[in-house]
């Protein structure tokens, strides 16, 4: 049924692997109810019953486990951020900015300890990722980005430039004039990864209700469209659906991404274009594109630019936009020349959680219980992992280093009241496209839109 609607490759590709699970049918007591059955959710729920295999834990899921962000997403699971260790070190000091991306690194590897004692099948395969550039701006974007990690004392394991002999050879992209290599990305299947992670916690006694909408909560209670569910510790993990919660209108601005697929390439089509490791790539235009090669060799293309909705308004209509879509097909065949031989089977798209200050957090209340993680701005494969360590590190309070990173209790401030919100973040929007029409002209940075666009952000 959630293939069909969305036409998602990832949910029609695992709608045999769907349980369908009760909703919630009558008044509820837990100590840990979590809202959400994302990865958020799912990996708060496996590490608290890691540390405290005891506690009485509860998924509340307003569709079915992995129906957001964690079942559509690019199958990137990447070690990098939504924010640059400059910008960490700015606010919070070199040391902690290093800290961070040094925690962000080593989750991948977390990840694959989980995957492989677990014996989770999530397609999941480490071939890093390639960062190009097709112009001069971008080409500077590149370089600034490995430079920065050198400085900071990451050094060529972490990232390296590619030689123009090793670019053609591991992705045959025309116009490619330089690119940079780092190890830290795995791509996944993300919708068997959700689903994988439903039943790895349902075997640890969690319980998972589904098809349940949560309209409010405040210390001690959730309440449900039918039902209350009372719990000592109340985790929040909507991301890009916050926005249907009371009272949190405002906090995470659902930012909508699209993505394409195509049908399989042929060996000679793979032969051409190289990808023999499955690495995934981006550019380093302003708008952003990504593109990994699935397991059965298929592109899988995304993309940003989608417009905002008035209100933060999330509607099942909005997970299609025709005009978007096409414009991820004509990026994936100005990317991929091979791509204009294949035909597109699947269009999907879906909402990201955004904060106003675009950084993800970690966030709990021992006085209330409240609890919250993510605002991932679209990078929440691993950080969501690593979050979900973090906030089950400080429910326990054992003092783990998690809970010293850069994020914990980092709260963002609201995002504007519309119609502020719908004008400044469409405006950004537009600005940033504009930008790459400027640069793909004229081979030259567009200062004062950067400049707008860095004022505004």
């Amino acid at each position: 049924m959630v293939a069909k609607l969305l036409n998602s490759l990832w949910h029609e590709s695992t709608a045999q692997l769907v349980k369908n699970r009760p909703a919630l049918d009558s008044d509820h007591q837990c100590d840990v109810a979590i809202i959400g059955g994302g990865y958020s959710g799912l990996w708060s729920a496996y590490y608290l019953k890691k540390l405290l295999p005891d506690l009485r834990i509860v998924v509340i899921e307003q569709n079915n486990v992995g129906f957001g962000a964690s079942g559509r997403n690019g199958g990137w699971c990447s070690g990098f951020l939504p924010i640059s260790l400059s910008e960490i070190e700015q606010t919070h000091g070199r040391a902690a900015a290093v800290e961070m991306y040094k925690a962000s690194f080593q989750t991948l590897d977390e990840i694959e300890k989980v995957i492989n004692s677990e014996q989770i099948d999530c397609e999941y395969h480490r071939g890093g990722t390639i960062h190009g550039a097709t112009n001069a701006v971008q080409q500077s974007r590149v370089r600034h980005d490995v430079e920065q990690l050198h400085d900071f004392g990451f050094g060529e394991e972490h990232i390296r430039f590619l030689a123009a002999t090793e670019i053609s050879s591991r992705l045959n992209i025309d116009g490619l004039s330089t690119a940079s290599y780092t190890p830290h990305c795995a791509v996944i299947h993300p919708a068997k990864l959700v689903q994988s992670l439903a039943q790895l916690v349902e075997r640890l006694g969690v319980q998972i209700f589904e098809s349940t909408t949560v309209l409010e909560y405040s210390p001690g209670n959730v309440k449900t469209n039918s039902y209350t569910c009372q719990a000592d510790i109340i985790i929040r993990a909507t991301e890009g659906f916050t926005a249907r919660i009371k009272k949190h209108r405002r906090t995470l601005a659902p930012l909508y991404s699209y993505m394409v697929a195509t049908t399989p390439l042929s060996t000679s089509q793979l032969s051409n274009l190289g990808w023999a490791n499955r690495e995934t790539y981006h550019d380093a235009r302003n708008m952003i594109i990504y593109a990994q090669l699935t397991k059965d060799k298929r592109i899988a293309f995304g993309g940003r630019g989608a417009p905002y909705h008035f209100a933060s308004r999330v509607k099942p209509q909005y997970d299609k936009h025709s005009v978007i879509h096409d414009k991820i097909i004509r990026s994936m065949h100005e990317v991929f020349k091979i791509a204009q031989e294949l035909e597109v089977t699947h269009r999907w798209g879906g909402p990201l959680g955004v904060p106003r200050n675009w950084r993800p957090s970690v966030n709990f209340e021992r006085t209330t219980g409240l609890a919250s993680l993510g605002g991932y701005v679209g990078d929440g494969v691993a950080a969501t992992n690593l979050a979900a360590r973090t906030l089950a590190h400080l429910i326990v309070g054992d003092k783990h280093p998690l809970t010293e990173l850069f994020w914990v209790n980092q709260v963002s401030r609201k995002w504007e009241v519309e119609p502020l919100r719908f004008i400044g973040i469409n405006g950004l929007l537009k600005i940033s496209e504009s930008m790459d029409r400027h640069e793909a002209r004229t081979n030259q940075p567009d200062k004062i839109r950067s400049k707008l666009l860095d004022y505004f952000l």
